[in-house]
């Protein structure tokens, strides 16, 4: 049995690619800049002098909203929304450079480790580049929003307990900011400084829901603009928030675990043709050699890859319930 390491050395050329945008971020923006990080990101920006804080204020605005804003680059705007999301401190242009070296960086270790022809090495390369860029993003936004999701009601308890001691509601997101960690850390400073700077907390608020797109949030601004606009009790609003919010999360937990089987089978039967084609090429690379220079090859590898892509969407929309 002939045994071919062409595809496995296009598999760990990607996922080296892959953990060199983790490496290349954190190695331009500090430790802090990670979701795993306990330190927050805003008051690490304070301590180090890099500014007052005003300044530290605008540098991470511009953060916050910048891939929005670049929405009209080519094929930028396929990352712009999720980039959004994760945060990404890179700037637009500074990610379309990323992919750039990336794929630099690919096509080296294609040429090294692969016999393929120069156009196929180049064309892979960017895909690899492209593609370990919007993997990144992708799984950073997904797991930066649940992170918050699961912040959002400790945080909230957190302005109860401050506002029935008798702090004022901007002294509340203060504390907020200080106790919590990132990422809802340094949102909720941000949110703190500019209602220092004049800006309406309640606006504030429904930016930052919208630009999350987290209905929660949307919850916390609406509560509190109605609170500005009619008074009322704005600890006993936000505790029975919490309340809501907490059982809203216990409910999507138990979606997601009564679900759990189903995803599985559902990635399951979606890669299996693709990790069977892989042991093929790996284990009997002439396995095709018979039928690839005949007419119906290529228009059935065609058809073949349709039907797999519509696998995947349909097995996706089957698995995603709304709560």
């Amino acid at each position: 049995m002939i045994i071919s390491m062409e595809p496995v050395i296009y598999g760990i050329v990607f996922v080296a690619v892959l953990l060199l945008v983790q490496g290349i971020y954190l190695t331009v923006f500090g430790k802090s800049i990670s979701l795993n990080s306990k330190v927050n990101r805003r008051y690490e920006l304070l301590e180090k002098g890099s500014g007052n804080r005003e300044e530290v204020l605008n540098q991470l605005r511009k953060e916050m909203s910048q891939h929005l804003k670049s929405r009209q680059i080519p094929l930028y705007s396929i990352l712009a929304e999720k980039a959004q999301k994760a945060n990404i401190a890179f700037s637009p242009a500074q990610l379309i450079m990323v992919m750039g070296v990336l794929s630099l960086v690919a096509f080296i270790g294609l040429s090294v480790g692969t016999s393929a022809s120069p156009p196929i090495r180049f064309i892979v390369s960017i895909a690899m580049g492209v593609g370990a860029v919007y993997v990144w993003i992708q799984s950073t936004a997904k797991k930066r929003l649940a992170l918050i999701e699961e912040q959002l009601p400790d945080a909230v308890e957190l302005m109860v307990r401050s506002l029935r001691v008798g702090h004022p509601f901007s002294n509340a997101l203060n504390i907020v900011s200080k106790e919590v960690p990132d990422p809802l850390g340094t949102e909720m400073g941000v949110i703190a400084d500019e209602s220092a700077y004049g800006r309406d907390v309640g606006e504030a608020l429904k930016d930052m829901a919208e630009r999350l797109d987290m209905q929660d949030l949307r919850f916390l601004a609406v509560a509190v603009t109605i609170q500005q606009q009619s008074g009322g009790n704005l600890a006993e609003v936000l505790d029975g928030l919490a309340k809501v919010i907490r059982a809203r999360f216990k409910l999507f937990r138990r979606v997601k675990a009564i679900t759990a089987e189903a995803k599985w089978s559902g990635n399951f039967l979606s890669g299996f043709p693709l990790l069977a084609l892989l042991m093929i090429s790996v284990t009997k690379p002439n396995y095709y050699d018979t039928v690839k220079d005949t007419p119906a090859f290529i228009p059935a590898c065609l058809v073949v890859a349709g039907f797999l892509t519509v696998n995947i969407f349909v097995m996706r929309s089957l698995v995603d319930i709304k709560v």
